[in-house]
């Protein structure tokens, strides 16, 4: 008796998506590691620092109270409260508890409010360069996403910019600021007269807020929760515990925004993960009620690797670097150096020769939208980066000889 097994075949909208580029920069890197090279890696956004000790005891306090079980999908009161209270504090904006969701993430509670928004054909505004994750969720939703080239103005978003993609079809603009991958800070004037053309159009704007305590000085955090009433009424902020706390396993994110649409938002995670760790949430809660000296002395730190590596990459032939007002990303333009040889014509194919000849693990522009760009993490020590450097401006000698 014969058997026959069918061929899987993924549904078209899967099928449309891309695996995660940033992830895959990793998994070569780890593939090299285990191989035995010493592989520099500057392809992940995830900060060097451990988890504040303050932090880990609150975990370790609800495994020993046995705060084990399921909570409220949306997260606990607790939780909520002190997001509130967070927030009141920052912005002096109050939100109420039917106005957040908690989940297992950032990346899960922008997953969530564009799927919930998001019909086929409705048109995203995406300003390139993007994380890339955005345009693959409004893939996955059936939407269509529209790139908004801020390249000419050195990767700064304007309101005029934002306008001259509008049509009838627009329905969500998703905003990042500080950037990844550019660490570009929108001005704040500039953020509110985008929001304003926003809400005149009658189009939702999704304000993804993961570097925000990360903004170097004279800049100053700046939030959409700071937005006026009549603006936030169509805006939701997404946030995260990972960066600002070094708490990327944790898997704890938030959203903030208009409760018809946390209430959709919710329907959605009660189906997929439920609510977000328990454990977890107890230690959010000390991160946001506790005194923020960690994130102060991250910073610190982040600006003295960006001051070293901006003018360090700036010195490489080929390379041109903008400073970036926030994040812990450097993306710097290396246009010359793929026109100066007969090998390396694409970022990918720099990204791949860095990796295979330096050792040195970074991600293509093209992964963000932006051909002709790679995206360097300086979330490693000031001495990982020097050496970085001298690898990198070794190779590309080479490479343009």
């Amino acid at each position: 008796m014969s058997s026959s097994i069918s061929k899987f075949v993924p549904s078209t909208r899967v099928a449309k998506m891309s695996a995660s580029s940033t992830l895959a920069v990793l998994q070569k890197a780890d593939s090299l590691r285990r191989a035995g090279y010493d592989v520099i890696d500057l392809g992940a956004g995830e900060p060097d620092f451990n988890t504040p000790e303050h932090i880990k005891q609150a975990a370790h306090q609800a495994i020993t109270d046995n705060f084990t079980r399921y909570t409220p999908a949306a997260g606990t009161k607790e939780i909520k409260d002190a997001i509130i209270k967070y927030f009141s504090q920052e912005t002096n904006t109050e939100y109420h508890p039917s106005e957040i969701v908690v989940s297992a993430g950032g990346k899960q509670a922008i997953f969530n409010a564009i799927l919930t928004l998001i019909n086929p054909g409705d048109e995203v505004l995406l300003p390139a360069p993007y994380w890339v994750t955005f345009p693959e969720i409004v893939t996955l939703a059936q939407g269509k996403t529209v790139i908004i080239d801020t390249e000419i103005n050195n990767f700064q978003l304007t309101k005029e910019m934002v306008a001259n993609y509008i049509s009838p079809r627009t329905k969500l603009l998703i905003l990042n600021s500080p950037s990844n991958p550019s660490g570009r800070v929108i001005d704040q004037k500039e953020f509110v007269a985008i929001a304003e053309l926003a809400a005149k159009n009658n189009i939702w704007l999704l304000s993804d807020e993961c570097y925000y305590q990360f903004v170097y000085p004279p800049e100053r955090p700046f939030s959409a929760a700071s937005l006026r009433e009549d603006l936030r009424a169509n805006t939701l902020i997404c946030g995260s515990f990972s960066k600002t706390y070094a708490m990327t396993g944790w898997r704890l994110g938030y959203a903030l925004g208009p409760k018809d649409w946390i209430a959709e938002m919710v329907k959605v995670q009660s189906h997929s993960t439920s609510n977000p760790s328990s454990i977890g949430q107890k230690a959010a809660i000390a991160a946001l009620v506790s005194p923020q000296d960690s994130v102060v002395e991250m910073l610190a730190e982040y600006k003295k690797r960006r001051d070293y590596l901006i003018p360090a990459l700036n010195s490489i032939a080929g390379f041109e670097c903008v400073e970036p007002e926030g994040a812990f990303y450097a993306f710097p333009n290396i246009k010359k150096v793929l026109a100066s040889n007969e090998k390396i014509k694409t970022s990918d194919a720099l990204a791949e020769y860095l990796l295979t000849q330096a050792h040195v693990a970074l991600t293509a522009g093209s992964a963000f939208g932006s051909e002709g760009y790679l995206r360097i993490s300086y979330a490693t020590s000031l001495d990982i980066l020097k050496r970085a450097i001298e690898r990198i401006n070794a190779c590309v000698e080479k490479l343009i000889k």
